[in-house]
């Protein structure tokens, strides 16, 4: 049997005190409540003059719409959560966290706009006296700007509030006597003993006879002490990420996946391996049933995946679930900081906060919390805040949002308050025997826990990594202008370039793509008519490119990177006999990149950079204009090109050819007489390149030529034919 002995707990707070923060306000008895802040009055029906009809532009129509457009896209769920949340915590402290978390993607909270509540406006308290003896407390229940957060530990969890052993304290049992060396005393150790010895003074009344006496006093010997028998337990266990694995492989990488080990339960992820990554996203959760104190000890192990020989182990990491369990921290399922029936924050407890909150009374031998509209009133303290909602245009009575604020000020309540786990991600560090001492690397979990004999709780949260959509990118290439000439003609002098446009996204470089060559450009214009066609993955509401390609010939696996959408055209001159000369090159976010200018005269080098209106090709999905080609930031060539974005469900329907193939062929550009090859047309270039401007001079040298011919056989064959005429004569 065990002997718990509670620890000693403060007394009353003092009544002249004033706390305020972002969610609650406590006042003293006397001092009346502060009043909420007003709330701005809308007019039921606006003025409709000229100015506010002209006031609103087409452009402006046309950019609320894309918003909501993109933001219809961007799917908020417990990834939008765990973003904002990390962000958050990097405001704090920037060196808070290890690598896994600084390589997250950050996550603007802009995404959270739009988002209804259930929670509704500050209340304005109530203002009637409140009985002396009883302290006033004033929570304001606001409409949440931002996304919800929860709180992100760079450590473990017992690190932060003990190793939850207020309740009973763990003893390791050896056998045989001790000994200094570790390896033998972990070949002694047989098992742990877990109890409390407490040893406190009688009153004069009870010091007659300890059998008989009856333990009325503030410490009972059985407080806190859990039920004589098995406890039947469901464990859901959240793997998020880990990060500075150790590497396993020669090329210092990894290939880890999970295992997890409570009691004779074994859960091994080795088909969910993740290649090539030290530092993975797992987004993994797994279910199992538990039986206290039976299966209390939960191992969370990270191996390195090998297709041939066994499987190498990085680290692992112990959890002592039945401490956590009984503890009066409540580390079973971590308290969000708001309550939300559904969508990416839905509550996921068995209780309700105000079935919790009587729960958390019952256990502490208080009284059961008195709900009345608009106040909450536990241990000799009123709680005051709205309790009144409207849904669906008809009020509704709720007393959970209340009481969710007021179970994250428990540890301000007399004699019984403690802090309670909030909604969290713990960080732990993974060990392994052979190397004992030595950090293996971090794995960011949490876990809960649900008694069998509880209300089923809901479905577990989906934390799978987000899947990444299909988009395909086209691009016609029409035409250039301006580009700089390179070549110069032997026989001529005059400059020239045999211009082609060569495109790619970012992380995409082994699919890239060149128009046809425009030969013999003599003023920088090019006519191309071509079509690129990049299909690629994309996660909206990272706004990121995912890319997932092999690190060498010899990889089996795929390994995934995550890089901002970012567009390269390039402008080259095409050289037969040598390599081809770069000319210039424009580079586009396609998150925000400048309007096209309408006309090639307009489009100049500084649109880049010079903080005019940008778009989104997510957004505006079509996009036509010019942009410049520079080089060394000098204007080099300007560039006539359309962008259009497409689903890959609608570029499966509605496909087109890559240049000017079927389906939905371009039309061959009309080029001049001068665009061709020398090399592959030699009489052509003749043509155009010699006769026409050597016409004259190359007429009057064949004339002459022929003349020259015409005298030397005249005067070569007339000796020869007067000595005949002479014989003959």
């Amino acid at each position: 049997m065990s002997l718990i002995a509670p620890s000693q707990f403060a007394g009353e707070t003092s009544s002249a005190v004033t706390l305020t923060n972002q969610d609650l306000l406590i006042t003293v008895e006397d001092e009346a409540p502060p009043p909420a802040p007003p709330t701005p009055k809308r007019d039921a029906k606006k003025k409709k003059d000229g100015s506010g009809k002209s006031s609103r532009s087409r452009s402006t129509k046309r950019k609320r719409r894309t918003i909501a457009d993109e933001s219809a896209a961007s799917v908020i769920d417990w990834w939008s959560k765990y973003y904002a949340s990390v962000e958050k915590e990097a405001k704090k402290d920037e060196s808070m966290f290890p690598q896994g978390f600084e390589n997250a993607q950050q996550y603007h909270t802009m995404l959270g706009e739009g988002i209804e509540s259930l929670v509704s406006t500050h209340s304005d308290g109530d203002k009637k006296k409140k009985p002396k003896g009883k302290e006033t407390v004033m929570i304001n229940v606001g409409l949440p700007t931002r996304l919800a957060t929860l709180k992100l530990y760079n450590k473990e969890l017992e690190a932060e509030f003990g190793p939850f052993d207020d309740w009973v304290s763990t003893y390791e049992l050896f056998r045989g006597k001790a000994n200094e060396d570790d390896g033998a005393n972990e070949e002694r150790f047989i098992g742990k003993f877990k109890g409390r010895f407490c040893l406190y003074k009688l009153s004069e009344d009870e010091e007659g006879d300890w059998d008989e006496s009856a333990d009325t006093g503030q410490f009972r010997v059985s407080r806190g002490i859990p039920r004589n028998g098995p406890s039947q337990v469901l464990i859901r266990v959240y793997i998020v990420s880990a990060s500075n694995l150790h590497p396993s492989d020669p090329d210092g990488k990894a290939d880890p996946y999970i295992v997890l080990r409570l009691g004779k339960n074994e859960i091994k992820d080795r088909d969910k391996y993740i290649p090539k990554q030290l530092n993975p996203v797992f987004g993994r959760s797994y279910e199992m049933q538990a039986t206290f104190p039976q299966d209390s000890l939960l191992s969370v192990v990270i191996y390195d995946y090998d297709m041939v020989g066994g499987d190498d182990l990085i680290g692992e990491t112990r959890i002592d679930l039945e401490n956590r369990f009984y503890s009066r921290h409540r580390a079973t399922c971590g308290i969000p900081t708001e309550y939300s029936l559904d969508g990416y924050n839905a509550w996921r407890d068995c209780l309700k906060p105000s079935e919790l909150l009587s729960k958390m009374c019952k256990d502490n031998g208080l009284d059961e919390p008195c709900f009345s509209p608009g106040r909450i009133t536990l241990a000799d303290k009123v709680f005051t805040g709205k309790t009144l909602f409207m849904d669906e245009d008809q009020p509704v009575e709720s007393y959970e949002h209340l009481s969710l604020k007021i179970l994250h000020r428990w540890a301000e309540i007399p004699a019984v308050g403690c802090k309670l786990v909030p909604e969290h991600i713990e960080t732990r560090t993974l060990f392994h025997k052979a190397r004992p001492g030595m950090d293996q690397g971090q794995v960011q979990m949490w876990v809960d826990m649900f008694p069998m004999d509880l209300p089923h709780p809901r479905p577990p949260v989906d934390i799978s990594p987000r899947t990444p959509k299909g988009y395909e990118l086209r691009i016609i290439v029409w035409n250039t202008e301006d580009v700089i000439l390179e070549d110069s003609n032997f026989l001529t002098g005059q400059q020239s370039s045999d211009i082609y446009v060569k495109g790619w996204l970012k992380g995409f470089e082994d699919d890239r793509q060149e128009t046809d060559v425009h030969y013999n450009s003599l003023t920088g214009e090019g006519n191309f008519n071509w079509r690129f066609v990049f299909p690629f993955s994309y996660l909206p509401a990272e706004k990121v490119v995912v890319v997932r390609k092999r690190d060498s010939i010899f990889s089996l696996d795929k390994t995934e990177q995550k890089l901002p959408a970012i567009l390269l055209l390039q402008v080259w001159d095409f050289e037969t006999l040598s390599s081809d000369d770069f000319l210039g090159t424009v580079e586009l976010d396609l998150h925000g990149f400048p309007h096209g200018a309408k006309s090639a005269k307009s489009c100049k080098a500084d649109m880049l950079t010079d903080g005019t209106e940008r778009i989104s090709i997510f957004q505006q999905k079509r996009a036509r204009g010019w942009w410049p080609f520079s080089k060394s930031g000098e204007l080099t060539g300007k560039v006539e090109a359309e962008f259009h974005l497409v689903t890959a469900e609608e570029a499966e329907k509605n496909a087109v050819g890559r240049a000017r193939k079927e389906p939905e062929p371009l039309p061959k550009p009309n080029r001049p007489d001068t665009s061709f090859s020398w090399f592959v047309n030699p009489f052509k270039c003749f043509f155009h390149l010699v006769w026409r401007s050597y016409k004259k001079y190359i007429i009057l040298a064949l004339i002459l030529l022929i003349t020259i011919l015409f005298l030397a056989l005249l005067f070569y064959t007339l000796p020869g034919a007067i000595s005949q005429r002479i014989v003959n004569g």
